[in-house]
C-alpha cells in the first residue's frame, strides 16, 4: 500500500469518528435534529474527495494512464 493511501485512511478514520461523534451530540442534545445532517454528510464526501484527488495524482505522475513496464 503506498505512502498516500495509508495517510489518506488515517485521515478518514479520524475524519470519520470526529463526524460521528458531531453528528451524534447534535442529535442527542440538541432541538434541531436537521442540523445532524451537514457534519453526516461531510463525514462521507471529504474523505471521498481526498481519494479522488490522491488517485489523480498518482495517475497524472505515472504518465497519463501508459502501461509501466
Amino acid at each position: 500500500m503506498t505512502l498516500w493511501k495509508r495517510l489518506w485512511l488515517l485521515f478518514t478514520v479520524i475524519w470519520v469518528v470526529v463526524s460521528g461523534l458531531n453528528a451524534g451530540t447534535i442529535l442527542a442534545f440538541s432541538d434541531e435534529q436537521e442540523k445532524a445532517w451537514r457534519p453526516i454528510v461531510l463525514g462521507v464526501l471529504v474523505p471521498a474527495v481526498l481519494y479522488g484527488i490522491g488517485f489523480a495524482w498518482t495517475w497524472l505522475r505515472k504518465g497519463s494512464g501508459k502501461p509501466s513496464e
